[in-house]
């Protein structure tokens, strides 16, 4: 108790003290472990309630309701007279139309939510009920999600009836048989080494420059061009006109630095065309560009964003 006073900075009458200095010690004491005791108390009493609301979350967690597999839809066992069927043994059903008007080509990042099902009704996966939509490159799902999401359009929602041969063809533990999904594509973007539509040729908007080069301006910039003696940093994919991706700095990670004067005359020139901070598309002439000397042969087409000059 004394030791406790101290560090209370409280200091009690000696035990040697006189008849009425005990009993003012007695009571020092009652009064100081009645005191003692509630201060404590409290502290009890905050702690317990602490740890009653840390108990209530967490049972209030554990008791959250878990999302249940979604219903299988009616026509889960086979498609129904109305739905569309290709030639690969398919067959879809829109069940949304959408608003966007472009489809996704094999090589574009698409977004979806999707729920799938086995024809007895079992769902075995979906993005709907991990509350979280799913982004990735078409060409690296099952072959009939490919061709069924190339079919659809932003918005739009889908049935897909994938048959085993375009599903999991009998792979040791995935679902087998033919596959039912519900795929709605919520986005499409385009894979930065995917070629341009307008690849085999330059479209009636791009400029045409009297040395042959042609430039179509994809983003604007607002910073300073470069000149001739200029370093640059870009990021850039090349293409010959059949769609032949040949370089990019893109799936590298690392952008190019150079300067201006030491590449290709169809750079060299577009490159000064641009500001900093924009993203142009060139057809670069084969005298522009390797002049026949070397492959890649012909026309060849470059995406360039131009990142800094300096």
């Amino acid at each position: 108790m004394k030791k406790l006073f101290a560090a209370l900075g409280l200091t009690p009458i000696g035990s040697n003290a006189s008849g009425a200095g005990r009993a003012l010690n007695r009571g020092w004491n009652w009064c100081s472990r009645r005191w003692i005791s509630r201060l404590l108390g409290k502290a009890l009493l905050m702690k317990t309630t602490l740890l009653g609301l840390v108990f209530l979350l967490i049972a209030t967690l554990a008791g959250a309701e878990t999302p249940g597999p979604i219903p299988a839809p009616a026509d889960v066992a086979e498609p129904p007279a109305e739905a569309e069927r290709t030639a690969s043994g398919l067959a879809t059903k829109v069940i949304e139309a959408g608003e966007g008007r472009a489809h996704p080509s094999r090589t574009d990042l698409v977004k979806i939510d999707y729920t799938g099902w086995t024809t007895d009704g079992k769902m075995f996966d979906s993005s709907v009920t991990k509350g979280k939509p799913s982004t990735f490159r078409l060409d690296r799902v099952l072959p009939g999600m490919i061709e069924g999401v190339q079919l659809m359009v932003t918005g739009e929602t889908r049935r897909l009836w994938i048959p085993e041969a375009l599903a999991n063809q009998g792979a040791k533990g995935k679902p087998a048989g033919t596959l039912v999904y519900e795929v709605k594509l919520i986005a499409i973007e385009r894979s930065p080494t995917a070629p341009p539509p307008d690849v085999r040729s330059p479209p009636d908007e791009a400029e045409k420059m009297g040395s042959g080069l042609a430039y179509l301006k994809l983003k604007p910039g607002s910073g300073k061009h470069p000149s001739r003696r200029s370093s640059v940093t870009v990021n850039y994919s090349g293409w010959t006109t059949d769609g032949k991706l040949f370089d990019s700095s893109v799936p590298r990670g690392k952008p190019a630095t150079f300067r201006v004067d030491q590449v290709i005359e169809g750079w060299t020139e577009g490159l000064q065309m641009m500001a900093e901070g924009e993203k142009a598309r060139f057809w670069i002439p084969e005298p522009l560009a390797y002049k026949g000397e070397r492959a890649p042969f012909g026309m060849l087409v470059f995406e360039i964003e131009l990142l800094k000059v300096e």
